[in-house]
């Protein structure tokens, strides 16, 4: 599983790059990220352990496969973490709103935490 992590990390997606461009190196809102992390069976994109948040960046493929995504979500919920997934092209043409609904899943009151970026 650490080898698949670490190729992974090696092999990023162009979307990944950009977004871990804003998340690394505590850039954003101080909070320290790690990407291609693996937790239980899984190896997720982007996660802040100290606010248990999970980022997820999703290409063409994942069209295909919904139930075992949300399979795999679910079980991330019921470890305490919230899952953001985003669309590669949302990232690619949108990341200023990507980045806004990263930053509101992360401030306290009502969570936009739920569902795929728009």
């Amino acid at each position: 599983m650490l080898d698949n992590a670490k190729a992974l990390r090696s092999n990023q997606t162009e979307a990944e790059q950009r977004l871990w461009y804003h998340l690394r190196a505590h850039r954003f809102m101080g909070l320290k990220f790690k990407r291609q992390k693996p937790l239980g069976r899984y190896i997720v994109d982007f996660v802040c352990m100290e606010q248990r948040l999970i980022i997820e960046l999703d290409g063409g493929q994942h069209a295909g496969q919904v139930a075992y995504d949300q399979q795999r979500d679910a079980w991330l919920h019921s470890q305490g973490y919230t899952v953001l997934r985003f669309w590669n092209n949302d990232v690619m043409q949108q990341l200023e709103g990507v980045l806004e609904q990263i930053r509101l899943a992360l401030s306290p009151g009502p969570s936009l935490a739920s569902g795929r970026g728009e």
